[in-house]
């Protein structure tokens, strides 16, 4: 498991990458604002990042499901960062798989740097593939926690964030209205019926 250390002073600092992973409404952000008001309890110097473009509900602060939120700073690229990121202790990153592939370069070196890393993301798309940057984050972090929703259909503990609404976008922001976790058996099972129901149209 993840250790929370408390790395007050340039001599206790060690860096690190923590990710935390999994579907669409597994608690992924309530755990990263967990992690970061810890260590704002430590007196740890703090800061958050999240991609511009995810404003669902709030342009600033990251919020989680259930509509707890932490001050951020949204960034167009990670690049970004790297700028941003001076004299903390802790830098928390949330939504990283909307992030260009730069972010796995930036939390290395944000790491070397000696400052721990938290990082938040969907693992994979509502295709099931792995998403983004996420794979090579989870490679190189050295504490991987992966968060479960419930499966909405049968209880069971979700697989992937299934998408509700018709769209070949692989980026697609919304909430309950176009998405729902399944677990992996019900997830094929609506794999199967929407491929059935294609073929009755054509």
């Amino acid at each position: 498991m993840y250790s929370e250390r408390n790395t007050q002073g340039p001599a206790q600092l060690r860096g690190s990458i923590e990710v935390v992973c999994g579907s669409m409404f597994s608690g992924k952000t309530e755990e990263l604002i967990r992690r970061m008001r810890r260590a704002q309890f430590a007196k740890q110097r703090v800061e958050i990042f999240k991609p511009a473009i995810d404003v669902r509900y709030s342009e600033e602060d990251v919020v989680s499901h259930d509509h707890r939120t932490i001050p951020s700073t949204p960034v167009e690229s990670s690049a970004s960062i790297l700028l941003l990121a001076n004299d903390v202790d802790v830098v928390g990153i949330d939504e990283a798989q909307f992030f260009d592939m730069g972010i796995v370069d930036v939390c290395n070196e944000l790491a070397n740097r000696g400052i721990r890393v938290i990082v938040a993301g969907l693992d994979m798309d509502y295709k099931g593939v792995p998403f983004g940057p996420m794979p090579a984050l989870l490679a190189i972090a050295e504490d991987v926690y992966k968060t479960h929703a419930i499966c909405v259909r049968c209880g069971n503990l979700a697989y992937v964030s299934h998408r509700l609404v018709e769209s070949d976008k692989r980026v697609l922001l919304g909430e309950t209205e176009k998405y729902e976790p399944l677990c992996r058996e019900c997830y094929e099972q609506q794999k199967t019926l929407a491929k059935q129901k294609n073929e009755v149209a054509e």
